[in-house]
């Protein structure tokens, strides 16, 4: 019997079991014991930089610091594939160098839908988002880090020893050992933590990093509907519901990924049922009949650390460092981000044998996005609490200011400075909208859309 995805008092959330044999939920692509046996024979004694986590970001670190020459180990724990909507934009797209065989869908518009059931569009004016599959992207980021030199190790990190050179020795569980197996321990000069949230890299060299406020994620891949299905979707179009039995405090997605669909929810409530919750919501969207391809969860944090490094030997990114976007959980483009400037910061130690050049991965990092965050955090808070402020919040998207301001952001990741008079009629729009001066549902706009039946 399949476990239903609740957070715990303790705010985990069980395993993921499969629902049959058919389904497991494990990537095609994990290796066997012959290989991963064979892999970690082949590693060297000693390394410049390990990085633990071979999603987007530590595949992206462990890219650049080997195409810079560094010899690098990238430690992955192989078969886990991380729930993730798979929206990336064409900045990401640029700056990573990403080609378009591992777009999977091109998204032209955005579907925002409040408690009511009103549909508000909202269409991308000349551009697109693209969308990946993570069980393919992932693979292909670390194939990618591997061609450029990275060595690299299958298992689990355990811990690190600080070593009198100034170094450390890193423990790594090789994939499949048995809980009485000795770990291999491998030197390092620098540790990237790139293990997701609640890091163990994070918990051992950082205080308060197991303190991160999350979200908790989860979503089914479904087989995509064919043509002639009456569901309600679009092969190039997002549907974000903002309802409160879909999410009492964040928002449920229907993301196209080609031949698969992600249909998913996220809420920071203990004991909210998400497995439920993405069962009316596919209902709601009349894809319940669709097959489900896998099941996924995991936490998802919303606030970025205070520290990223430890002064000495370590630095984390991405979710081990908390950089996802509140409000919209997005984390591919800075997860990456946050590899590529953890990546410089262990370089420029490297360089000079300083540990404090560590501390520039977050201060560039913040630099440029921390705003973004702040903002996005206290409009979360805000308009997320009720479903009478998320109706409002679906009405305020209708607008074509904030359609075009919100897309040029998002694609650029950067607050749009260049059009004042836009900002301003939004803030009266806003403000009229806090005081209740406008009806939540002007009359006339927006559809309806379909309601679960019985």
């Amino acid at each position: 019997m399949y476990n239903p995805l609740v957070a715990t008092a303790d705010g985990t959330i069980p395993p993921l079991l499969p629902t049959d044999k058919e389904h497991p939920n494990e990537s095609p692509y994990a290796l066997t014991q012959e290989m991963v046996a064979e892999a970690n024979a082949k590693l060297r004694d000693s390394y410049d930089v390990i990085v633990v986590g071979g999603g987007p970001c530590g595949a992206t670190a462990a890219n650049d610091l080997a195409s810079e020459g560094y010899q690098v180990l990238l430690l992955d724990r192989d078969g886990r594939i991380k729930p993730c909507g798979g929206a990336i934009p064409p900045r990401c797209v640029r700056d990573f160098d990403i080609p378009d065989s591992q777009l999977v869908a091109r998204i032209a518009a955005a579907l925002m839908v409040a408690p009511s059931g009103r549909q508000v569009p909202m269409p991308i004016d000349g551009g697109y988002v693209g969308m990946v599959d993570r069980e393919h992207f992932d693979a292909f980021l670390r194939q990618r880090a591997a061609d450029a030199g990275a060595d690299r190790a299958y298992g689990l990190f355990d811990r690190f020893e600080r070593r009198s050179d100034g170094a450390v020795d890193v423990a790594i569980k090789p994939k499949g050992a048995g809980p009485d197996a000795e770990p291999l321990r491998i030197k390092a000069q620098i540790i990237i933590g790139a293990d997701g949230a609640r890091s163990d890299v994070a918990k051992q060299a950082l205080p308060n990093a197991e303190r991160v406020p999350c979200v908790f994620a989860y979503h089914e891949i479904v087989a995509s509907p064919e043509g002639d299905s009456d569901a309600d979707y679009e092969p190039d179009r997002c549907d974000v519901y903002y309802q409160g039995e879909v999410s009492p405090d964040f928002y449920g997605w229907v993301f196209p990924h080609g031949s698969h669909t992600s249909i998913g929810v996220g809420s920071a409530n203990k004991g909210f049922s998400l497995r439920g919750a993405t069962t009316t919501l596919r209902k709601t969207a009349r894809l319940d009949g669709a097959i489900t391809v896998r099941k996924e969860g995991a936490p998802i944090p919303l606030k970025p650390l205070k520290r990223w490094d430890d002064g000495r030997n370590v630095v984390v990114a991405g979710d081990a460092a908390g950089i996802v976007a509140p409000a919209s959980g997005e984390g591919i483009y800075y997860a990456m981000e946050g590899g590529r400037q953890a990546a410089l910061a262990a370089a420029k130690a490297l360089e000079t044998s300083d540990a404090r050049a560590l501390a520039g991965a977050r201060k560039r990092f913040m630099k440029a996005h921390g705003r973004v965050f702040w903002i996005l955090g206290m409009m979360q808070h805000f308009w997320y609490s009720s479903d009478k402020r998320r109706e409002r919040f679906v009405s305020i998207c209708e607008d074509p200011d904030v359609q075009r301001l919100t897309w040029q952001a998002y694609m650029n990741k950067e607050l749009v400075r260049a059009d004042p008079l836009a900002h301003v009629r939004i803030f009266f729009k806003d403000v009229a909208h806090l005081l209740g001066l406008v009806p939540s549902a002007p009359k006339g706009s927006g559809d309806v859309s379909p309601r679960p039946q019985g």
